[in-house]
């Protein structure tokens, strides 16, 4: 299996289940490990034949702005069935941390791995 990854992807949003949360927009990391479709692109060296980064990207900024989710893991499944969904991914590992949001913790957040279903 061949994986595109996207690490240390930082974005504002609101996300959250206090009133603040719904307000203020925080700082969140993803990190991402997307499972490509097929493996021709190492063969064919073309864009056409793997999955656009950019895009994915862009997808995910969409969907940042424009919800606001009360859980990380709401956030995360609704990425990752994205990326399953309209990029044809198999599989797809996500982790979404808040950043600095309790005092002497770094990060915290949740990682979640789903695949596509059979047809």
């Amino acid at each position: 299996m061949d994986i595109i990854f996207l690490h240390d992807f930082k974005a504002k949003t609101l996300i959250g289940i206090y009133p603040w949360e719904r307000k203020v927009p925080q700082t969140i990391q993803l990190d991402l490990e997307i499972a490509l479709p097929t493996s021709r692109a190492c063969q064919s060296d073309n864009i056409e034949d793997a999955l656009d980064y950019a895009l994915i990207i862009e997808r995910i900024n969409k969907i940042l702005a424009e919800q606001h989710f009360s859980l990380l893991e709401a956030l995360a499944e609704h990425i990752a069935q994205t990326i399953l969904m309209e990029f044809h991914s198999p599989w797809v590992k996500i982790s979404v941390a808040k950043l600095g949001i309790i005092r002497g913790v770094k990060k915290l957040g949740v990682c979640i791995e789903r695949k596509a279903s059979s047809v």
